[in-house]
């Protein structure tokens, strides 16, 4: 993984592929951080599949994006999200084991 500098400007391309991203244009953010906290937790997941971050003269896609989420530089707090809801008689079960 390359590393970015998460406090630099950065815009963001968000398409299902990069001509459809081109197209739309750009977001500007004002750090990268921002930028790819938008990409992983509020934009559509399709949408990474044509992702481009610009930042300075680099340009990263929607793989690296993520990356960068899941590295140990990402200054944010994580998205938490539920996969998984334990059914009704599980946290009943749940609470006689207790």
């Amino acid at each position: 993984m390359t590393n970015i500098e998460m406090n630099a400007r950065a815009a963001l391309y968000l398409g299902s592929d990069w001509h459809s991203a081109k197209q739309e244009g750009s977001r500007e953010f004002p750090t990268a951080a921002k930028a790819v906290r938008f990409a992983m937790e509020e934009a559509a997941p399709v949408s990474l599949r044509g992702a481009r971050m610009i930042v300075g003269d680099r340009s990263f896609a929607g793989e690296d994006i993520a990356d960068f989420y899941r590295s140990s530089a990402y200054p944010f707090e994580r998205k938490v999200t539920r996969k998984f809801r334990p059914s009704r008689t599980a946290r009943w079960l749940q609470k006689l084991n207790s």
